[in-house]
């Protein structure tokens, strides 16, 4: 049907550090089932470089913000990449957002080059004749490329998919003529933000079409307490914005594939896999066994653990927590396997294998986040048939069907949500999560429930699909 270049910071498999990676990388293939052509620009880091080594250049520049670039084309696990190598930005130690000593404190300017390339793309094509005909720009770090490619007066769409408002890519005003951004339109109603600059409001104000990655989350970032600032730049474009789910790649995140396979239809692997969990990570639990991967973050809630902690120990359950972050909220973690040995395991840092042996094992996966654009963790549960215990925001809402009377009368139930995010209302889950999982034959049907729950894109890619077509007709 047609062409897109997509421009992001990270793509699996070359490089993640969140979700967004998992999208993008996800998204090229999705869209080849509806027949579109994607291309994924994204820089050439010091660890991703060795990739692209025999690509051939497509695009270069003697001075792309204070150096040379070129961007090298190839493919890497069936996705066609586009990798921009400019040694003054991206050949550094560390990970792509932060060094030893913090964030890099010219971030403006390395993903503003990023966005710039992709316009130039986007407006005048590659060396090998490739030209897209949709420009879909992903969160603050390609939030610029919309914009770049509207003030040059080109007719490609574009499109700004919202991974995260909390990350708005902030400048000083005086970044403005080094970011190779007009003067005439630094005033409120444009490019100004509380006095700087914002790569993410440059793209929300420039962009053909704006998406987030959950319908409610849509409708949340036109409120002050999610859209940090913005939301009355989206509330300005809500004609233009929509909600559409990400979903996950049903290939590698299955039951089916690990040590102990399991489906719906034959569910004894997980039996399996949990027993293994346990003595893998030191645990003797009786009741549920609820597993939290994430960020240790307050937006991920993780500060709300400690206070259910013990009811939920008490009654039975058990925790198995993988992740990193906030260096309190790692010491309590911590403090809680100290607390309780057998109860409560704790490794920090990430391992993918590791996540997916916890899905696999846990009973249940707890996302207490007090905002969550879409969440994957809840879809990898569904998956896994790991019921999500899940704060009613974002995505996390429009993704977990709740154990309420009504739904566990038709037999529907997924999970169990609550709202607000406090620990009041977080007790009464875990409490209900007990109660569930003492009646067999309730849980063995919400289990198989959220197993058949569809997670992966081929809605999603349809949707994305019918917006592209609505671009380039």
């Amino acid at each position: 049907m047609g062409r897109v270049l997509s421009v992001a910071s990270e793509c699996v498999p070359l490089l993640k550090t969140g979700g967004l990676a998992d999208v993008v990388g996800a998204l090229p293939q999705a869209l080849a089932s509806q027949g579109w052509e994607m291309r994924v620009l994204m820089p050439a880091y010091r660890s991703v470089l060795p990739q692209a080594k025999g690509w051939p250049v497509v695009w270069s520049d003697p001075d792309l913000f204070g150096g040379p670039g070129r961007v090298l084309a190839g493919e890497v696990a069936g996705t066609a990449m586009l990798l921009l190598d400019a040694p003054h930005l991206y050949d550094r130690d560390g990970g792509p957002y932060s060094g030893p000593r913090g964030d890099w404190p010219d971030n403006d300017i390395r993903f503003a080059a990023l966005s710039w390339v992709g316009a130039a793309i986007a407006r005048d094509g590659l060396s090998d004749g490739w030209r897209p005909d949709v420009l879909h720009a992903h969160d603050w770090q390609a939030g610029y490329a919309p914009a770049y490619l509207a003030y040059s007066g080109a007719a490609v769409p574009s499109i700004l998919t919202i991974h995260n408002i909390a990350f708005q890519g902030f400048s000083p005003a005086h970044r403005l003529a080094a970011l190779r951004l007009p003067t005439d339109q630094f005033y409120p109603d444009a490019l100004e933000y509380f006095g700087g600059l914002s790569s993410l409001k440059a793209g929300l104000i420039t962009a053909t079409k704006i998406t987030t990655v959950s319908p409610s989350y849509a409708g949340e970032l036109r409120r002050a307490e999610f859209g940090m600032g913005l939301q009355g730049v989206v509330t300005a474009r809500a004609a233009d914005v929509s909600g559409i789910l990400n979903g996950v790649d049903t290939d590698v995140w299955s039951p089916e594939n690990g040590p102990h396979p399991y489906s719906a239809r034959a569910p004894k692997g997980k039996t399996l896999a949990r027993a293994a969990l346990c003595a893998e990570l030191g645990l003797d639990v009786p009741g549920p066994l609820a597993i939290i991967i994430s960020r240790l973050t307050d937006q991920k809630g993780i500060d709300l653990i400690p206070a259910i902690a013990a009811s939920f120990i008490a009654a039975g359950g058990g925790l198995a927590v993988l992740g990193s972050g906030d260096s309190a909220l790692e010491a309590q973690m911590r403090a809680l396997q100290t607390q309780y040995p057998s109860r409560v395991a704790v490794r920090i840092g990430y391992d993918e294998d590791l996540s997916q042996r916890m899905f696999a094992g846990g009973d249940a996966v707890l996302v207490p986040s007090r905002f969550e654009p879409c969440g994957l963790t809840q879809m990898y549960g569904l998956r896994y048939g790991t019921l999500p215990v899940v704060a009613c925001v974002g995505g996390l809402a429009d993704t977990v069907i709740t154990a309420n009377p009504a739904a566990l009368a038709a037999g529907v139930a997924t999970g169990i949500t609550f709202h607000p995010t406090d620990v009041p209302a977080f007790d009464l889950a875990m409490q209900s999560l007990i109660r569930l999982h003492n009646d067999p034959k309730i849980w063995g049907q919400m289990v198989k429930n959220a197993m058949r729950h569809p997670v992966g894109w081929a809605q999603s890619a349809k949707t994305y699909s019918d917006l592209y077509a609505g671009l380039t007709q």
